[in-house]
């Protein structure tokens, strides 16, 4: 079907969001979770599989649509999505919030050879008419150890997807030949048809200590690649290990050097000497 052609503005800093202008009858479809507002006129309706037949159909009725909520269960996501479409006369505006501080893309699959491969969790939303599909790896190295799993997204057609990643974003063009390392996690997205393989960094020692991992992404091109600098499994990772691990009532809850504790001592002394 035809992609719906839109305008867009992406604010924000650290915590971004896109808002997206809607011409009568467009429609974005959106990842569940992700919508910040909508305005009056624009309806949201709850859809089995990808979305990319909202408003079309697609060849294959039920079949087809078990086939797009199958794809969608394989990489990790819900079995639902949600279509915003405008029903009013006017534009309409709806935005999508990002899920954690970083940054938000917009691709325009048009100029990307009509295909981009992105990590599992990095869809956010898209023009109607963006089919949202797997990719498996060919490589059973890459499956196992490359961080995003033996199956990655893959979004198709013509029109603009947004994508969200974490921290700061580097685009890298590579060209033919021309080989990059990266951490498994950093790896946000693939275009033009980017080799990725995954690669043991050569040293026991090196990848037990160095805080590495034991493997990198190496991707060669030609194509382009987009990483990013905060993946959100380093960025829970720290968060959990800087947590309090003990229950209610433990050191860690008396703030800077302790003075929960010292102010429960001191008002066991102060409540002692008033009995008197």
């Amino acid at each position: 079907m035809a992609m719906d052609v839109i305008d867009y503005r992406i604010e924000g800093h650290e915590m971004q969001y896109v808002e997206v202008d809607l011409d009568p009858g467009e429609a974005m479809v959106g990842e569940a979770g992700s919508l910040m507002f909508m305005e009056d006129g624009v309806s949201l309706e709850t859809i089995f599989g990808d979305g990319s037949s909202s408003g079309g159909g697609r060849a294959g009725g039920l079949f087809g649509k078990l086939v797009g909520a199958g794809k969608r269960l394989l990489t990790g996501e819900s079995l639902f999505t949600t279509v915003y479409q405008n029903q009013s006369s006017q534009i309409r505006k709806v935005g999508f919030a990002a899920p954690y501080p970083g940054k938000i893309l917009a691709m325009d699959l048009s100029k990307l050879g009509g295909q981009l491969i992105c990590q599992r969790d990095g869809f956010l939303c898209a023009a109607r008419g963006v089919s949202l599909g797997i990719a498996f790896q060919q490589k059973l190295g890459v499956g196992f150890f490359g961080g995003e799993g033996f199956i990655m997204q893959k979004l198709e057609g013509d029109g603009l997807a947004f994508v969200h990643a974490g921290g700061t974003v580097m685009r890298r063009d590579l060209q033919a030949g021309e080989l990059l390392r990266v951490d498994t996690g950093c790896l946000v997205a693939l275009a033009g048809g980017t080799a990725f393989d995954i690669e043991y960094v050569g040293k026991i020692k090196t990848a037990l200590f160095g805080g590495e991992g034991l493997f990198f992404a190496v991707v060669r091109g030609p194509g382009t690649v987009w990483l990013q600098s905060l993946p959100f499994s380093r960025l829970a990772s720290r968060i959990f290990a800087a947590a309090p691990q003990t229950g209610g009532g433990g050191r860690e809850q008396g703030g800077l050097l302790g003075l929960g504790a010292l102010g429960g001592g001191l008002s066991g002394v102060f409540g002692g000497d008033s009995d008197e």
